[in-house]
């Protein structure tokens, strides 16, 4: 979620090949509300041939590995990181106007196999 679009998300993979600005990356939106706003269910469902981005139990991008520039790399364990980021080359640096301090609400994060 960029700050300055509130009404869309990207799912995005990164590895060898597909990184920084050219990484692997699907954008869905919203036309009559926002994700700043209530909360929402985001899910990523991973196997060891493809990866499923979810909002709201709405798939909007599968990735396998014939999607990608470069090596599959999503068949060993990974880690999950949740942040906020103010700044930088993707979404631009901050203005005077930009609201602090800023937040991230989560209600839960659940992993399975």
């Amino acid at each position: 979620l960029r700050g300055q679009e509130p009404n869309i998300i990207n799912g995005t993979v990164h590895g060898p090949g597909y990184s920084g600005g050219a990484a692997i990356t699907q954008s869905f939106g919203f036309t009559d509300k926002r994700f700043d706003t209530d909360y929402h269910l985001f899910a990523v469902e991973w196997t060891e041939s493809s990866i499923d981005f979810f909002v709201d139990d709405v798939l909007y991008q599968r990735i396998t590995p014939g999607d990608l520039t470069g090596e599959w790399v999503y068949d060993a364990p990974f880690f999950i990181i949740l942040n906020v980021a103010v700044g930088g080359n993707y979404v631009g640096f901050p203005v005077p106007q930009t609201p602090f301090p800023q937040t991230m609400s989560v209600d839960y994060v659940r992993v399975y196999r």
